[in-house]
C-alpha cells in the first residue's frame, strides 16, 4: 500500500483510461464458471495480511498477493500509524477470503511490484471480484498504476456505488473519516460563531475561547486534507469533493477568524471597561470608607466633647453644691455664733480708774468667833491664840 510510486491521472486522462480499460476488460476478461480456477490461476488462501494484501498458495508455494487497482488504509507500515478503517478493511478481506478459500487469480501486464508482491485480481467461487468488493464497501479506493489498468473500471464502478451510498471512508458516521471530521469541525465552528457573544468580559472571552477551539479543529481538518493528500482517507474523497470540502473549510475558517477577532476586541474593550469600573468602584468604596471614618471620628469627637461637657457640668454642679453647702454651713455657723454671742453675759464696762486713788472699802466686820486668849502681832491687827 505504498503510494510513493503511484502516478495519479488527471480527470480527463482517467476518463480516457477508463474507456480503454473497459474495452480491454470486455475483450480479455473471461466469464467465470462456478469454479474460480476454471479460467484463472487457481489458489488457496493461506492468510490475510491487511486490507489489500494476502498470502495465497499457488504454483506450489505460498506467495504474497497485492490486489490490483484497489488501495485500502494502512495497518502494517511500521513508519505510519494505523489509518482510518484499516482494521475494518482487513476484516472485510478476511470475511471474503478466510484461510482455505479457493480463489482464482488473474494478472495484468506487470506481475509483481517493487516489493516482489504478486499483483493480481482475486475471484472467489461465486465469481465475485474481491478487489471491487473492498471498493464497494468504501474500504478501498481505485488506483491506477501504469501499466496495470485491467480491473480499474470495475473497481471504480464499485467505488462509485460506495460514494453514492456514503459508506466506509465516505461515511460521516465513522468518526475517523474526513467527511465525519470535516462535518463535525464545520458544525462546531458554526455553533461557536453563532453563539451569543455575551455582555461581560468573561462571557465574551469564553465565547472567543470556544471559537478558537473550533477554529483549531477546523484548521486541523483542513491541514489533514493537504498533509494526507496521498493517503487513502483523502483519496477516498476524490479530487472534486476534496476541493469542495477544502473550499468550504477555508470559507468557514475565514468567517471564524473574523468572529474571533470581533470577540477578542469586544472582550478586550469590556475587560478594560470592567477594570475601569472596578477601579471607580474601589475609589468610591475608599471614599465611602473615608467618609464613614470621618463621620465616625466626628461622632466620637462629639461624644467625647459631650462627655467632657457633661463631666464639666457635673464637676461644676458638685462644686456649686459644695459651695452652697459651705455657704449654708458658714451661714449656720455664723447664726450659731451670733446665737452664742447673744447668749453670752453682758460684758462689763471697761474699768475706768477713779480720778482719786482707789481706796478699797474696808471689808465688813466679821465677828471673830474665837473667844480665847489672843496674842496680837505687832500693829495689833492680827493675832494668834495664846
Amino acid at each position: 500500500m505504498n503510494h510513493a510510486h503511484f502516478r495519479r491521472l488527471a480527470p480527463a486522462a482517467l476518463l480516457t483510461v477508463a474507456v480503454l480499460a473497459s474495452t480491454l476488460t470486455a475483450c480479455t476478461a473471461p466469464e467465470l464458471s462456478s469454479e474460480p480456477t476454471a479460467h484463472y490461476q487457481p489458489g488457496t488462501v493461506v492468510r490475510v495480511i491487511d486490507g489489500d494484501t494476502l498470502v495465497i498458495n499457488f504454483d506450489g508455494e505460498d506467495q504474497t498477493v497485492r490486489l490490483l487497482n484497489v488501495d485500502t488504509p494502512e495497518t502494517k507500515d511500521p513508519d505510519k500509524p494505523i489509518e482510518c478503517l484499516g482494521p475494518e478493511a482487513t476484516q472485510q478481506l478476511e470475511s471474503l477470503t478466510p484461510p482455505g478459500t479457493k480463489v482464482g487469480l488473474d494478472f495484468d501486464i506487470e506481475r509483481t511490484d517493487k516489493y516482489d508482491r504478486v499483483l493480481a485480481a482475486v475471484f472467489i467461487e461465486d465469481q465475485t471480484l474481491v478487489n471491487a468488493e473492498l471498493a464497494r464497501a468504501g474500504l478501498g479506493v481505485p488506483i491506477l498504476i501504469e501499466p496495470n489498468k485491467k480491473y480499474y473500471d470495475e473497481v471504480q464502478a464499485a467505488y462509485n456505488e460506495a460514494t453514492t451510498a456514503s459508506v466506509g471512508l465516505l461515511d460521516v458516521a465513522e468518526g475517523c473519516t474526513l467527511p465525519s471530521e470535516a462535518a463535525e469541525a464545520l458544525e462546531e465552528l458554526a455553533a461557536a460563531v453563532e453563539k451569543p457573544v455575551g455582555e461581560t468580559g468573561t462571557a465574551v472571552a469564553a465565547t472567543a475561547a470556544g471559537i478558537l477551539a473550533a477554529l483549531t479543529t477546523a484548521k486541523a481538518a483542513r491541514e489533514a486534507l493537504e498533509a494526507g493528500k496521498d493517503t487513502v482517507r483523502v483519496l477516498a474523497l476524490g479530487a472534486d469533493r476534496t476541493t469542495a470540502l477544502a473550499r468550504e473549510l477555508d470559507s468557514q475558517i475565514t468567517k471564524g477568524e473574523k468572529s474571533l477577532t470581533t470577540a477578542n476586541s469586544k472582550a478586550t474593550a469590556l475587560k478594560e471597561a470592567e477594570k475601569a469600573a472596578r477601579v471607580a468602584a474601589a475609589e468610591a468604596e475608599a471614599a465611602r470608607v473615608a467618609e464613614a471614618a470621618r463621620v465616625e471620628a466626628e461622632r466620637i469627637q462629639a461624644e467625647a466633647a459631650e462627655a467632657a461637657r457633661v463631666e464639666a457640668k457635673r464637676i461644676q454642679a458638685e462644686a456649686s453644691a459644695r459651695a452652697e453647702a459651705d455657704r449654708l454651713a458658714a451661714e449656720a455657723a455664723a447664726a450659731a455664733e451670733q446665737e452664742r454671742i447673744r447668749n453670752l453675759p453682758p460684758v462689763p464696762a471697761p474699768y475706768t480708774p477713779p480720778a482719786q486713788q482707789y481706796i478699797p472699802p474696808a471689808p465688813p466686820a466679821v465677828k471673830d468667833p474665837y473667844t480665847g486668849p489672843r496674842c496680837y502681832a505687832p500693829g495689833g491687827k492680827t493675832y494668834r491664840p495664846c
